[in-house]
């Protein structure tokens, strides 16, 4: 396990920052050829930038603490995933009722997450459709790292067009029914307890390849296996695929996915292009792991990371280069 992870109770600590913005510009300037690009997340992490490769630009930003709950919105989509960028945890109910009281006293080391690759099958709420069970669900950490509590939620039905879902406090009290309309130009549509209804998040589909954010991990040793706030790349459902390889940058070319196959997996850019240095209290990059990303449009392009440091020398602003293929 590499060093740049950051436990969930520091790391939900940052200060909260960034506002939507329809297209957000970003200083680039050409290397041999490639393009440098730099996605200032901030010395907190608390903003979410979502990335187009094709035009080198940032296409929208929010706060983490914005969204809370994503459901996707494909036409036979029933996936209902948490903020990963807050540790929110999932935990089915053990009474039947969503306004039954619920105890969390046993629920130990036992509560779920979603795990950062994005596979249906690795998600805390999970399938919920035939049983439609009741979930706990814990909020995570607001930006000052004091947690956001407890509360109830149901999903009761699915359709092509919509979610319906109920949700209430811990000890049955406060419910309340909520429909979620489904977007069909994006992948997810995002959802806010907060403001009591849906909020605009992710861009449509075509607009964006990855997202540099912060999201949770799951690191299996030492027992017991522990939950931590990692920041990183995720692809933000966007449809891209990644292979990843070492070596020089200069040199690979598309055929090098030949022993380096694509996955669709969210995380394989991830957050170990960078690692910790408690010996110089910085973090060093590698930047001989690169990156092929065939975006939702086909195109190829190959990236690697050669800075996290602005000019300034603040943390939060990984720079990498990007080159076509």
């Amino acid at each position: 396990m590499r060093t740049n992870v950051v436990i969930a109770g520091l790391a939900a600590a940052f200060v909260l920052s960034g506002c939507m913005k329809e297209e957000l510009p970003v200083p680039k300037q050409l290397r041999g050829g490639a393009v440098e690009c730099v996605a200032h997340v901030g010395t907190d992490y608390a903003n979410q930038l979502w990335f187009d490769l094709g035009t080198h630009s940032v296409v929208a930003q929010n706060s983490k603490m914005d969204w809370d709950l994503a459901f996707e919105c494909a036409p036979d989509g029933w996936q209902v995933r948490l903020n990963y960028s807050r540790l929110m945890r999932a935990h089915r109910a053990v009474g039947s009722g969503i306004e039954q009281a619920e105890d969390t006293t046993g629920y130990g080391n036992t509560w779920k997450i979603d795990l950062p690759n994005g596979r249906p099958d690795s998600m805390a709420i999970g399938d919920w459709r035939a049983q439609q069970p009741v979930f706990v669900l814990d909020m995570g950490y607001n930006v000052q790292g004091v947690p956001m509590g407890l509360r109830k939620v149901q999903m009761t039905s699915v359709s092509g067009t919509s979610f319906d879902f109920r949700t209430a406090d811990l000890n049955g009290s406060n419910v309340h029914t909520y429909t979620v309309q489904k977007d069909p130009t994006r992948a997810y549509t995002h959802f806010s307890f907060s403001s009591g209804g849906t909020v605009t998040i992710a861009p449509p589909l075509g607009a964006y390849d990855m997202v540099f954010t912060q999201y949770t991990e799951q690191f299996y040793a030492p027992d017991p296996y522990l939950s931590y706030i990692v920041t990183g790349t995720v692809n933000g459902y966007s449809g891209a695929r990644v292979a990843q390889l070492n070596g020089d940058f200069a040199s690979v070319t598309l055929a090098d996915t030949i022993n380096h196959p694509f996955s669709t997996d969210e995380d394989i850019i991830g957050y170990d292009w960078k690692d910790y240095s408690f010996d110089t209290g910085t973090y060093v990059v590698y930047s001989n792991q690169i990156y092929i990303v065939q975006d939702r449009e086909g195109y190829f392009y190959k990236l690697h990371f050669i800075d996290y440091y602005d000019e300034q020398g603040q943390r939060g602003s990984p720079k990498f280069e990007v080159v076509p293929l």
